[in-house]
């Protein structure tokens, strides 16, 4: 049976459980768990990360832990009762751990490998902490350890800082916000600012000297030396080294590391170095032989210096190597150094080039104590103490020293005798009082221990010797008395065995008879005679001698005149002996009372460093002079004590203030002082207000806080010794005290005046002086006298006084103060606190002190759970909400509307007023109960007064939740934040609805309470969803989803607002519909049927909802775009099944409405929207601009132009797309993007707003400066041909306006265009066909095809590679065949990719002669619609021997809504059509191919163009050799055989054509051969004679013995020799019976570019064609099958290359644009028959009776011929047709009604009418309409500036971007269909025009006008044809003209003005829905 668990309630698991058993609970090691029940050795219950599974497992697997459990029962939680330091160690160490391993998945190795290091280092100190064995201390330590790491580690990973106090984590319901606050804030500055440490040691050691020429021991001196004020700042430290200059004693490291401590701030700077003095230990000179001579002498080495300054800039862990000098003479070695610091050169050299000392420094920063804790090695190793000279910047009270620092510094000594000068040597000893010599006494440094003597330099024959060696003399206090130093000095022989023999001694006593210590300074000591060492026995004798030349008696003239003097300086740093006879005279008062009054007035003069080393004894003496003589003493006793006092707030000595603290409490005496300090501190107060001085008295009352110190112990004293005697004298006393410092107090004055100042300095120290009051009155009584001394203050004073700010200071100090804390006290200083704050807040002065203030204030009061308590703070509370809460929220909007003032200092400042501030605000309001909240509310005397609080409370609201208000990681203080204002907005929101609802109803705060609310859900610390989820289950644990509550009291509200419901239709729509983003269900159910409320109050007010979708589609936009929403959401909005919760879905509410239909339309136009948007975000979290983005843009952009009609949200998404497209560098692609917002203009003067990026102005300006920025993308992308007809537009209006400057550049750039056309190469680009199958590709994308136009350079591969890195989770499938349902349907994605071939519309430009490559390049690839895809394959049987019998093509045509290039790289396919080419008809194409290749390449050779003659030869040399062996012979096996003929009736004239074309490819090939003999070279002769047997061969093979009449001409004939004569020319070609044969186009050809297509040739011919074409690649004409430029027969304007179709019609719809593969070769020109292309577009000699009657011709062609020529067989035979005067012929009627046909000219070709294809499997059959014929219509090229007058302006109010060049994916209503439709009924127009689906794109023109034709290329034209009617362009009214003039023809004259007033046709394709017509919102645009 289940029992509940009692105390097993917390446990970790100890080994893993699977969990197998029924209802068991996996476990792992390491979880921790809950036990909810056990039963037989087994506990239920679940783990802590995951409570919502629960389950059985073993007891034993679990160890138990102690826990506490709250709220026993269903909902208990458990806490573990254990170090709260620990438990978030433990939880801590699990969040990382899954974090962790992110950073390993992201590849951030760096910050992986470190939180590694960290977690085990936290995991080892949890190990320590668990086993308990620490020290109070350590445990301290690493406690302190571990919150330093786990901060770095949660800073490093972006969590939270979390608030801490020793240590462990805090609660923040168990503190006030402002105490949270302050934690906060402390952590934060912790983080952010260590600060400066002001002590630093220098650590030295000394690791060793590298030289040469070593060999004698060495001592190695360091010492810090001051080189401002050339000084030692320290005493040294010495080394010793061996003869290999390493450290003597390696095993002690004390003896080579050193620190030099307590160097001040001010000693780290570049002029205080580190000096190093090297001493060898050996023979006198560094060379000399070793002789017998023993003895060794210190000599001196060499020197080396290094500046601190630079150890601050080094890397500390780096060794220095110090370079050694070595002075040049060794009298100048006492300042080698300086000389070194000084650079003087000449005075010293490097020692030897490769000397050099090594050293370890490390400057180290901080307390010495802190230092001990965090180098713990350092210290524990050994490392000794280098002290500075003198005491360090802090003297702490206890620290012993007693150091006498003497420097050798020079002698004078006389020659003795000697020829030579001498070498002199001192030994130092110290002889205590009875002459014995002190032992370890004298230390050459530290480091070493002392020795008995020291020995100085010895300097080689110098009588003047200096030194300047520094000893110490560490001699006890007590021995100081009557102890001497002694200086013997000696001459070294360096003959005589080197003995040293004495020759005079020197001696200075320690301390003189009065007690003082030998003063500091240079003493000059008397050198005394002496030769015997013995005489120096008995130093009694020689004491009594004088030893310094200045004390000398003057009657002493031998000593004082004699020269040998010896000179050395003292130093005493010692904390109990004194020089000062001033400070003696005074601690021995008694034995000379008669000096009492000079000692202390002279105890001012003395240094402070005297007096605090004495200073127990000092404030010992003044007492006790106090107590003998206090009438005659008193007030000099008092001054004397403040000027100790005051001499303790000096920072130097502030240490000593506890030993005088000390002092007072256990050493004071003076049980009587108390009435003379009263009377005399009373004396100076009453003195105040009429002294003229000041001075003294602030000095005095600057000492007040020590005075009352001594007052109140004195009494406490006098009080223990009487029993109390006195009390009410002594109170009086103190009150009178307190009167007369309330009357100075009231006294009002300037600010500046003395007075002022005085009472400035009292209000200073006064809130020091509670505390002491304290122990001997009660705190009512001491609160009374603060209340009456602040309450005497002055009140009205000026703002700019200093005493506001100082009594601010006093305010603040007050509430910090001890006395604050009790709660009687607080009742009596409250009202005074609050004025003084409340009048400061309201003038804003002082706001650093006020919110210092309140932060002390509120964080004293929290809600105590005792009853007692209960009313107290209660009654503080609404005191405080009465007099501040108003001013408390004015304070803060007025901090935070503030511009933010410069300097990060202020900033911070400011920063943190507003920081501290809202603290307060946040812990006043968590301190109110329901109570306040009605006396507040009730407060207000009107409702216009509730209202501005409400308000001002909203806004307030707002700012705090902004989420700059506190930094990212204070998620704690965010939450608690957000608890107080949903705790505040429940209360108040009753207020509003009883106050402001119905007839009092007030708009602007209901609004402000909504847009709060609002605000309030969408904050980022409230989404619990991405938070991990131990975090979550705190924050839920904590505080619940306060978005749940927060939306539920916003539907309550919205509720109860009935019919003022619609003053926030639409308004709140947007903040509601962000709500609903949240991704929380219950808030969503509860937010949804506000939408549904809010559709049917705008349904009843208006009879729809507009406003509503409006506003919905908008904030849809905006919200989707911040990345907001999910999947679920969509549903929600849209699903039929009911959501959980109490709500049904949206849709199904409105399905009961009677408004559904519009409601449901409108959830499906949002729900398309957000599928669109939905794609768009996740697209736009990408990297880089790939094709998704892109057309996912654009998919968005169409929906905002045809289904909703946004004017605004398309444009921004039109410039979204613009600068897509300029960061993936598609320049043409880009300007196409432009041009839709381009032609929303109009040339008008409308004033434009600033929008996006554009500035306020005019329409014209915008439109120029768009038509400027297109200009330049269509340059960067090469499409210069749609950048020439934007010149002419722009130079058109310059000129209407006679800007003739901005003409003459447009004009210059158009011609720029026209050269770079020219001479700039192209590349061209290859076009792809993609399909997205499958239902796993974005909505845009989904079982859709699209051709894409490929990048530069890339081939299929490339492009398939590509595809599959922007779709990584796609298949590639690997056929063409259009995929089944399977895979539409199929959850995955599949990519099918192929190469198409794209199909030019401009035949007219591409089969014209002499029109050059690099024009002709930009027709084939620009403004294409249609694409073709050829597939070879066998029909029936196979025949092994001729395979072209049965080889039939499959052509696919792909038709685009929108021709490439356009706004995108790729467009959606809008039809398929399926023809299957029969045999034959292939044979045709693919001879028809070869021989316009042919003629192209004679023609080429013929006009030079071509550099060599190898093409020609190879081409040649192809198509004989492939006929002669069995080429055009299997052609002639396949179809000219009885059975075909007899089995193919119906292909009669097919096999004519067929043959027609053999025979037209013999004549051509004689020809060619003619045209090779001339140009052939030499060394290809034999290859020629070759070819030109081979070639009769082949014409005996097919039977040709001479050619016929029609073809006996020659085919390539130049009149001229220039191939530009003419270029209009029709061809000459004859006709048998003398007539001229008219061109026709097979509907059938197509261009030939396709790998799998049967040719005419044989495989093995055709594959040596591809080898030789292979080796010549620079001639692309091989390649590219162009027309030639020619006047001739042969190569006719109409032959199209190979890539260009002939069956579409020359409409003009082709944009021009950019060909970015220039010349490329294509490898299918030369492919063997299974490869060859599939299509021909040859033109055809043919005989009269085959040509077309003329009734199949009128209403199906393009006209393209001579009007004239109204039958087919009225033919001129010159070449006149297309002149400029058949075109004037035309009727009026037919202008009016066909316009403008945007094409070139068509030359005539003979019409060729066989049988279409067969099997077409299409929709639209390819009608006949497309073999354009001649007719009796004359068509004409516009001129340029016709081209210019359809520009890109639409005059259409309906928004339009549909004209046919490509640049609108947003209508296709001006897009001519690929294939032809029959003329609606009823139309006009004549009988000969073609089928209305051409005519969208001509331009009608007024009936008169004038056409130029001439015999030119036409212009580039089609990049604004559109079908919409033009809006008129309005011209300034000085400039208008008749509105029917039209445009001339180029060149334009500046007196011919432009308009651009004519109509476009509006025909449109009825299969194509019109978009919805847009309101004419752009003039704000």
């Amino acid at each position: 049976m289940w029992i509940p668990t009692e105390h097993e309630k917390y446990g970790v698991v100890l080994a893993s459980f699977r969990g197998t058993v029924q209802h068991g609970l996996p476990l792992e090691i390491g979880d921790t768990v809950q036990i909810l029940e056990k039963c037989e050795g087994w506990y239920r219950g679940f783990i802590l990360k995951n409570p919502n599974v629960k389950g059985i497992f073993p007891s034993s697997y679990i160890h138990l832990k102690n826990a506490h459990v709250k709220n026993k029962g269903q909902f208990e939680t458990v806490i573990p009762v254990e170090d709260s330091v620990i438990t978030e160690m433990t939880s801590t160490l699990r969040d990382w751990g899954a974090m962790w391993k992110q950073l390993y998945v992201k590849n951030e190795g760096d910050l992986f490998h470190r939180l590694w290091h960290v977690m085990n280092e936290i995991l080892d100190l949890r190990r320590q902490v668990l086993v308990g064995h620490l020290t109070h201390d350590r445990m301290r330590d690493v406690k302190q350890h571990i919150t330093a790491r786990l901060d770095w580690g949660n800073e490093q990973l972006g969590l939270d800082l979390v608030p801490r106090r020793e240590f462990s984590m805090v609660d923040p319901d168990e503190i006030s916000v402002t105490e949270l606050y302050r934690l906060m804030e402390h952590r934060h500055r912790k983080k952010e600012t260590p600060t400066p440490a002001s002590t630093h040691h220098l650590f030295v050691h000394m690791k060793s000297l590298m030289s040469a020429n070593l060999g004698e021991e060495l001592e190695v001196f360091f010492h810090i030396y001051d080189g401002r004020e050339n000084r030692p700042l320290s005493e040294r430290f010495f080394v010793r080294l061996n003869k290999s200059g390493l450290p003597k004693s390696p095993e002690k490291t004390e003896r080579q590391c050193t620190l030099f401590v307590d160097l001040g701030s001010s000693d780290l700077r570049k002029d205080v170095y580190i000096v190093v003095h090297i001493i060898r230990i050996g023979r006198m000179g560094a060379g000399e032989k070793k002789n017998t001579c023993s003895v060794q002498y210190r000599r001196p080495f060499g020197c080396a210096v290094v500046s601190i300054a630079d150890l601050l800039t080094a890397d500390s862990k780096d060794d220095h190597l110090l370079k050694v000098y070595a002075c040049n003479t060794e009298s100048e070695w006492y300042q080698i150094h300086e000389n070194i610091i000084k650079k003087a050169n000449s005075r010293y050299n490097l020692s030897g080039s490769n000397t050099g000392l090594a050293v370890a420094l490390q400057l180290l920063h901080g307390d010495i104590e802190q230092l001990r804790r965090e180098y713990m090695v350092l210290f524990t190793r050994g490392v000794s103490i280098t002290r500075k000279l003198g005491f360090s910047d802090v003297i702490m009270p206890g620290e012993m020293r007693n150091d006498l620092y003497v420097t050798l510094e020079k002698g004078e000594f006389e020659k003795g005798g000697k020829s030579v000068a001498r070498n002199v040597e001192i030994t130092v000893y110290v002889l205590d009082i009875d002459g014995q010599v002190l032992k370890s006494h004298v230390a050459a440094g530290s480091g070493e221990p002392g020795a008995d003597e020291y020995h100085s330099l010895v300097l080689y024959h110098n009588n003047s010797p200096r030194w300047a060696e520094q000893i110490k003399l560490p001699i006890p206090v007590d021995m100081f008395r009557g102890s001497h130093v002694r200086f013997e000095f000696r001459h070294c022989s360096t003959k005589d065995k080197g003995e040293k023999k004495l020759f005079g001694y020197s001696f200075v006593p320690l301390m003189q008879e009065d007690g003082r210590t030998l003063p500091d300074g240079t003493h000059e000591l008397i050198i005394h005679k002496c030769e015997e060492n013995t005489s120096l026995a008995d130093c009694s004798r020689y004491l009594k001698q004088p030893f310094s030349k200045a004390n000398l008696p003057a009657n002493n003239q031998t000593l004082k005149g004699t020269k040998e003097s010896f000179w050395i300086t003292s130093f005493l740093c010692s904390t109990k002996l004194t020089q000062n006879g001033d400070m003696l005279d005074l601690l021995k008062w008694r034995a000379h009372p008669e000096r009492i009054n000079d000692s202390l007035s002279k105890l001012k003069e003395i240094d402070g460093s005297e007096i605090v080393k004495f200073l127990q004894d000092t404030l010992d003496t003044l007492f006790g002079i106090l107590d003998e003589s206090s009438q005659r003493y008193g007030l000099k006793v008092f001054d004397s004590l403040v000027h100790i006092i005051n001499l303790l707030q000096d920072s130097k000595f502030q240490h000593f203030k506890p030993v005088m603290d000390t002092y007072i409490e256990s050493h004071f005496a003076g049980a009587l002082s108390y009435r003379d300090l009263i009377k005399v501190l009373k004396w100076y107060v009453d003195r105040i207000v009429d002294a003229e001085h000041q001075d003294h008295i602030q000095q005095v009352l600057k000492a007040t806080e020590y005075i009352f110190k001594y007052i109140i112990q004195s009494r406490r004293l006098f009080s223990l010794a009487t029993g109390g005697q006195n009390e009410e004298e002594f109170r009086v006393c103190i009150h009178e005290l307190f009167m007369s410092i309330r009357f100075f107090l009231s006294q009002e004055n300037k600010g500046t005046s003395p007075v002022a100042q005085t009472q400035a300095v009292f209000l200073r120290t006064f809130p020091s002086v509670y505390g002491e009051l304290l122990k001997i009155f009660t705190v009512r009584e001491v609160a009374g006298f603060v209340r009456e001394t602040l309450g005497s203050l002055p009140t009205t004073v000026h703002a700019d006084c200093p005493l506001e700010a100082v009594k601010l200071q006093c305010i603040a100090k007050t509430v910090e103060s001890q006395l604050y804390v009790n709660p009687e006290s607080r009742c009596i200083l409250l009202p005074v606190v609050l004025r003084v704050l409340q009048a400061h807040m309201q003038e804003q002065r002082d706001l650093v002190m006020c919110a210092r203030i309140l932060t002390s204030m509120l964080s004293l009061i929290k809600k105590e759970e005792t009853v007692t308590a209960e009313p107290v703070v209660s009654e503080e509370v609404e005191l405080i909400v009465e007099s501040l809460l108003a001013v408390l929220l004015r304070t803060i909007l007025e901090i935070s509307n503030r511009p933010q003032p410069a300097g990060p200092s202020m900033r911070l400042q400011f920063q943190d007023v507003t920081g501290e501030f809202v603290a307060c605000l946040l812990a006043l309001l968590r301190q109110m109960s329901d109570r306040h909240y009605q006396q507040l509310l009730q407060a207000f005397s009107s409702k216009d007064n509730l209202r501005d609080f409400l308000l001002q409370i909203f806004t307030v609201f707002r700012i705090l939740i902004r989420p700059e208000m506190f930094p990212k990681d204070w998620t704690v203080m965010r939450l608690v934040t957000n608890n107080v204002i949903i705790t505040t907005v429940l209360y108040l929101s009753d207020a509003l609805r009883k106050n402001f609802l119905n007839d009092k109803f007030d708009y602007k705060v209901w609004d402000s309470y909504f847009y709060l609310s609002v605000i309030f859900i969408n904050q980022p610390c409230l989404q619990l969803e991405s938070f991990s989820p131990s975090k979550r289950k705190k924050i839920l644990e904590k505080y619940g989803d306060m978005r749940v509550m927060m939306g539920c009291e916003i539907f309550s509200m919205w509720q109860n607002l009935g019919e003022h419901k619609l003053n926030f239709i639409p308004a709140m729509i947007g903040p509601f519909l962000e709500v609903t983003l949240v991704p929380q269900p219950d808030l969503r159910n509860v937010m949804i049927p506000i939408f549904h409320d809010m559709m049917d109050w705008e349904q009843r007010r208006s009879g729809n909802f507009k406003q509503v979708e409006a506003k919905l589609i908008d904030k849809l936009d905006s919200l989707m775009s911040e990345g907001k929403g999910d999947e679920t959401y969509r549903e929600l909005f849209n699903s039929i099944i009911p959501l959980f919760g109490p709500y049904p879905s949206l849709l199904k509410k409105i399905e009961r409405e009677t408004w559904r239909e519009s409601g449901i339309s409108l959830i499906a136009t949002v729900t398309r929207l957000m599928e669109r948007l939905l794609d768009y975000r996740d697209c736009m979290k990408l990297g880089e601009v790939d094709g998704k983005k892109i057309g996912c843009t654009v998919s968005l952009l169409n929906f905002y132009k045809t289904e909703l009609n946004k004017e605004e949200m398309y444009i921004r998404y039109i410039h979204k797309l613009y600068d897509l497209h300029l960061k993936a560098q598609n320049y043409t692609e880009a300007s196409y993007t432009l041009l839709l917002y381009d032609e929303l203009l109009e040339w008008s003067d409308r004033p434009l707003r600033e929008f996006l990026n554009y500035p306020m102005q005019s329409e014209w300006q915008r439109k120029e400066y768009l038509h400027l920025t297109i200009i330049q993308n269509f340059d960067r992308g090469k499409c210069w041909e749609n950048g020439i007809i934007l010149c002419r537009e722009l130079a058109d209006q310059y000129e209407s306006y006679y800007d003739y400057r901005n003409l003459s550049k447009m004009r210059m750039m158009e011609a720029s265009l026209y050269d770079k056309i020219m001479d700039q190469q192209r590349l061209e680009p290859e076009f792809f066909r993609v399909g997205f199958y499958g239902k796993k590709f974005p909505f845009f994308l989904r079982n859709k095809e699209f051709v894409c136009r490929g990048h530069d350079y890339e081939r299929l591969e490339a492009f398939q590679q590509r595809m599959l890195n922007e779709f990584p989770h796609a298949i590639a499938m690997q056929h063409v065949n259009q995929p089944d349902q399977t895979i539409y349907q199929a959850e995955a994605q599949y990519l099918q990719i192929y190469a198409v071939t794209p199909i030019p519309e401009s035949q007219d430009v591409l089969q014209r002669d002499g029109v050059p490559d690099n024009i002709k390049s930009f027709y084939k690839f620009n403004h294409i619609w249609r694409f073709r895809y050829d597939r070879p394959f066998h029909k029936g049987t196979k025949d092994k021997e001729n395979e072209f019998k049965s080889l039939w093509v499959e052509r696919t045509t792909l038709t685009l809504v929108q021709s490439l290039p356009g706004i995108s790289r790729w467009f959606e396919v809008d039809k398929r059509e399926l023809v299957e080419v029969s045999p034959l008809e292939n044979a045709i194409e693919v001879i028809e191919n070869k021989n316009l290749q042919l003629r192209t390449l004679i023609t080429q050779c013929q006009s030079r163009q071509m550099q060599n003659i190898n093409p020609l030869t190879m081409c040649l040399n192809g198509v004989i050799d492939a006929a002669v062996n069995g080429g055009l012979a299997r052609y002639q096996e396949a179809f000219f055989v009885k059975d075909y003929i007899m089995n193919h009736p119906e292909d009669g004239e097919k096999i004519g054509r067929l043959r027609e074309l053999m025979f037209e490819q013999a004549h051509i090939l004689e020809y060619g051969l003619a045209v090779h003999e001339k140009f052939v070279p030499q060394d290809m002769r034999p290859l020629h004679k070759k070819l030109v047997d081979q070639f009769h061969l082949m014409k005996s093979s097919l039977g040709i013995q001479e050619f016929p009449a029609y073809v006996r001409a020659s085919p390539v004939h130049f009149t001229n020799g220039s191939p530009r004569t003419c270029r209009n020319s029709v061809p000459n070609i004859i006709s048998p019976d003398g007539g001229r044969g008219v061109t026709r186009r097979s509907r059938l050809s197509y261009p030939a570019v396709n790998r799998y297509s049967s040719s005419s040739l044989s495989s093995q011919a055709s594959n040596e064609v591809s080898n030789i074409t292979g080796q010549s690649e620079s001639s692309d004409e091989v390649f590219n099958m162009q027309p030639s430029p020619s006047t001739s027969s042969l190569s006719s304007n109409h032959s199209a290359s190979p890539n260009v179709t002939s069956s579409a019609p020359s409409s003009a719809r082709g944009s021009p644009q950019m060909a970015e593969k220039h010349k490329h070769s294509r490898e299918n020109a030369c492919l063997s028959p299974r490869e060859r292309p599939v299509s021909a577009i040859f033109p055809n000699p043919l005989d009269p009776a085959q040509r077309a009657p003329p009734h199949q011709i009128g209403d199906t062609t393009l006209p393209r011929s001579d009007p004239n020529l109204s039958a087919p067989d009225k033919v001129r035979p010159t070449p006149s047709s297309w002149s400029l005067d058949s075109v004037k012929e035309r009727t009026p009627s037919f202008s009016d009604s066909v316009g403008k046909l945007l094409c070139p000219p068509v030359p005539p070709r003979p019409p060729y009418t066989g049988s279409s294809a067969k099997n077409v499997r299409s929709q639209s059959p390819v009608s006949a309409s497309r073999s354009p014929q001649k007719t009796t219509v004359p068509p004409f090229t516009p001129s340029p500036t016709e081209c210019q007058s359809t520009s890109l302006v639409s005059n259409s109010p309906v928004l339009s971007g549909s004209y046919s060049s490509g640049i609108s994916s947003l209508s296709r209503c001006s897009v001519s269909e690929a294939s032809g439709t029959e003329l609606p009924a009823g139309d006009h127009l004549p009988h000969t025009l073609p089928p209305p689906t051409t005519l969208p794109n001509s331009v009608s023109s007024s009936s008169d006008e004038p056409i130029r034709r001439e015999n030119k290329t036409p212009p580039p034209y089609s990049v604004y044809e559109r079908n919409n009617p033009r809006r008129p362009v309005p011209l300034p009214h000085s400039l208008s003209i008749p509105p029917q003039v039209d445009p001339p023809a180029l060149p334009p004259k500046p007196h011919q003005l432009r308009t651009g007033s004519m109509k476009l046709d509006g025909t449109s394709d009825p299969r194509v829905p019109r978009p919805r017509p847009l309101p004419r919102k752009v003039s704000q645009l």
